[in-house]
Formats: structure tokens, C-alpha cells, sequence
């Protein structure tokens, strides 16, 4: 060990004349934990808010939609042997989308109405958990094992969301009408459409948004609903990496050409997945100033340091100490702060961060509270996601931050002249 970094750590090492200065530097280095503490848990949290979002967004929603300008799209098996052939699509199903109501008894709600092909939707989507029922009992196969009552054997099978279902007080094996907005023609004017379902399943995507607002039916049953004559809205479209799903839309486009169009899972998503990155990298920011305002304490720290040894220093320069080693001890000791604060802070958020569900859980039931309402946010459990480059980010700055705070007191300090410092000793 150098004569520096022992002095360093001698004068880390307050005597009882010097209590204020030992206060001093633990609240440097409590500034500096806080500050690399804060950093990581907040930015896990943003991590893990943006992969649960896009989980749970591309669960319901396919990597690539494929549409028609000029309407329904007619011949869509042809159209899948088409789409297969590009290099990256795993798979592909054609689905129905449209908007109606819900109707149960005296409650009625607006919800989209999805057509799938159970054959092939589970291959491309995902709908979470299913609370109760089963989504194959949307397929005439599985309808044929339903055990319900005659009357209710026949009529055509509905899964809805969690959230949707306790809005309309439905529960499994209930019937619900089904209106659409666009009505048939009869002798008395236009009348809405309407259709009895059966609720053949209940779904829980985690999402409140897709729970309270989808149903989806067998997509034969919504095309006879809708009278689509067997036509579809269009197929959504599953590939091998999401991050290439545009170039891989691209190319479905060119290969179809006009009048197809396609968009892909970040065109559809931008605005939310922007303000996520732009939100995360605010929050980098207003946190880093906590890590700066510790920095300031090191700096105050140094300063009284330094004057209270002048004496000391003065005495170093005497037996031969240069203006660099004295340099190099208040450096020391300013990086020695900042390295156990960034250790300690590590330490403290890493462990907060991958233990945050049940730190949450903790926090709901001592205080009683519900962090994160789902009707209000858009995921009912805090999320976390260490991103370990995020770490390294972190401690690189907060040390670079903790250097650049000592050079102005180190400086003041190999300039101290011997001769002025003992002239009244």
C-alpha cells in the first residue's frame, strides 16, 4: 500500500476532535448509495414496465397485421400459403374485428368482437390465463364435448375477459346477446342485429384494457354473425424475431402487393413504447442529480479536510512529499467515498430490484393500499428487470461523477505553501 491511499484512509478515520467532518462523509457516502439505489431499482422498474407491456401486447396482438384497402379479404387460405413462404413468418391466422355490445339483462357494454380459427390462433396469439372454460370449446370439436343443457348445446360458444365479465355479472356457461351496429333490413326499417352466445370460457390477460374490452368468438360463428360470407378482416402474422418484424412486414408487403397493406407490432405501439424510452431516460436524468448533490458534499467534504490539515500538509511537503502525492491522497479519499456509496448503493438496489414483487406485496398489505390500481394503469403488478449494462452505466458514472468532485480541493491542496502554512506554529 502506497503512503497515499494510507493517508487516505487515515484521515477517513475521524479523531474525536473531528466528529462533524466523520458526519460529513457519511452523508456523502449515504448521498451516493441513495442516489446509485434509486438509479437501479427505478430503472428496473421501467425495464421491466416496457418488457411486461410488450409481453402482454404482443400476447394479444400478433407481430404483423395484414389487411386489404378495399375491404375483407377473400381467399385468405391462398393468401397464407403466400405469407408462409417468407423467410422469418413462423405462422399465420386469418381473424374477424369488429365492434358490438354485450348485452345481460339490463347491463350492456361495448366491447370488439375478434373472430379467431382455434385451429391456428394459438400458434400466432396468446390470451393469458383462462380463469375458467377452455378456448377450444370455440371449435366444433370441443363444442361437442360441452356438458351443459340441451337447450344450451347448440348455441354458438363466446370467451370474454375477466374484467368484462365481472362489469356484466357473467359467469361460465351463462348466455349473453350479442348486437351489431350494423343492422339487416326488414319491412319495418333497419334493425340492429342481434345473437344469443354462450360463455364458454373467461380469459385474464393481465392487461385491464384487453380484459374489459374483448370477446372473441369462432371465426365461422362471426362470420355467419356478421354475414362476412366467408371473408375475413385480415390475418395476423407471427415471426421468428420481433425485432425484425418490419423488415419482415416489408417484404409480406412487397410480395403481396396492392392493394394489401401491413403493419407491424412497433408501428401499431409507437406512441406508447416511445414515451416509455423517453420517460426512462428523463427519470436517468433527475436521478443522476441526487448522485450529484452527494457529489457536492464530497467536494465540502475535501474542502474542511483540507483545512483542517494544513498543517499536516505542509508538514508532507517538508519531508519531501510532491504536490502530486498530496494531489493524489484527497483524490483517494473522495473516490474511496464514492466507491463504497456506488458499492453499497449496488448492493441495496440490485437487491430491492430483483426481490420488487414481493417488496410490493410487503408494502400493499402493512399499508393497505394497492400500488397499482389495474382499472388505472395498465398492469396490475409492479414489474422489474434488471438490465445489467444499465448497472455498469451506473457505477462508471457515479465514480466518474466522485473523480471529477475531488479535483478542485486536491488542486487547493498541492498548492498549500509549507513555509505560509507553519509560519505561526
Amino acid at each position: 500500500m502506497g503512503y497515499e491511499l494510507f493517508i487516505s484512509f487515515r484521515y477517513l478515520r475521524a479523531k474525536r476532535k473531528q466528529v462533524f467532518l466523520s458526519i460529513i462523509t457519511f452523508i456523502s457516502i449515504a448521498g451516493i448509495f441513495l442516489g446509485v439505489a434509486a438509479l437501479i431499482i427505478v430503472l428496473a422498474v421501467m425495464n421491466g414496465f416496457e418488457t411486461e407491456l410488450r409481453n402482454k401486447i404482443l400476447g394479444i396482438n400478433s407481430h404483423i397485421v395484414l389487411m386489404k384497402y378495399t375491404g375483407p379479404v377473400k381467399e385468405y387460405e391462398k393468401i397464407r400459403e403466400e405469407v408462409k413462404s417468407v423467410k422469418g413468418v413462423v405462422a399465420s391466422t386469418p381473424f374477424i374485428y369488429s365492434q358490438v355490445m354485450l348485452k345481460s339483462g339490463e347491463r350492456v357494454s361495448g366491447v370488439v368482437l375478434r373472430g379467431l380459427d382455434p385451429e391456428s390462433a394459438l400458434k400466432v396469439i396468446n390470451l393469458g390465463k383462462m380463469e375458467e372454460g377452455r378456448l377450444d370449446y370455440l371449435s366444433e370439436k370441443g363444442q361437442s364435448t360441452l356438458k351443459v343443457a340441451p337447450a344450451l348445446a347448440n348455441l354458438p360458444g363466446i370467451v370474454v375477459g375477466k374484467e368484462l365479465a365481472k362489469n356484466l355479472g357473467l359467469s361460465l356457461f351463462e348466455t349473453v346477446d350479442i348486437v351489431s351496429p350494423m343492422g339487416i333490413s326488414t319491412p319495418l326499417g333497419m334493425v340492429p342485429r342481434m345473437k344469443r352466445f354462450l360463455i364458454v370460457g373467461i380469459f385474464d390477460s393481465g392487461f385491464y384494457e384487453y380484459d374489459s374490452s374483448l370477446a372473441y368468438a369462432s371465426l365461422r360463428e362471426s362470420q355467419d354473425f356478421l354475414n362476412l360470407k366467408g371473408h375475413v378482416t385480415g390475418l395476423e402474422i407471427k415471426v421468428d424475431d420481433i425485432y425484425q418484424a418490419r423488415a419482415i412486414a416489408k417484404e409480406v408487403e412487397r410480395k403481396l402487393g396492392f392493394p394489401y397493406w401491413v403493419r407491424d407490432w412497433m408501428q401499431m405501439n409507437k406512441n406508447l413504447f416511445s414515451a416509455l424510452r423517453l420517460e426512462k431516460r428523463v427519470m436517468f436524468i433527475i436521478l443522476t442529480l441526487i448522485v450529484l448533490v452527494a457529489a457536492f458534499n464530497i467536494i465540502s467534504t475535501l474542502i474542511m479536510v483540507v483545512m483542517e490539515k494544513n498543517k499536516d500538509i505542509a508538514i508532507l511537503k517538508s519531508m519531501g512529499a510532491t504536490s502530486n502525492s498530496i494531489m493524489k491522497i484527497f483524490i483517494l479519499q473522495g473516490v474511496i467515498i464514492g466507491a463504497v456509496g456506488t458499492v453499497l448503493g449496488c448492493a441495496g438496489g440490485l437487491a430491492v430490484a430483483l426481490n420488487l414483487e414481493k417488496v410490493s406485496l410487503f408494502v400493499e398489505k402493512t399499508f393497505g393500499f394497492k400500488i397499482l390500481p389495474g382499472d388505472v394503469y395498465y398492469l396490475n403488478a409492479l414489474p422489474s428487470q434488471v438490465n445489467y449494462t444499465d448497472v455498469l452505466v451506473i457505477v462508471i458514472a457515479t465514480m466518474l461523477i466522485s473523480l471529477i468532485a475531488t479535483i478542485y480541493p486536491s488542486r487547493h491542496a498541492s498548492r498549500i505553501d509549507p513555509a505560509e502554512a507553519l509560519r505561526y506554529e
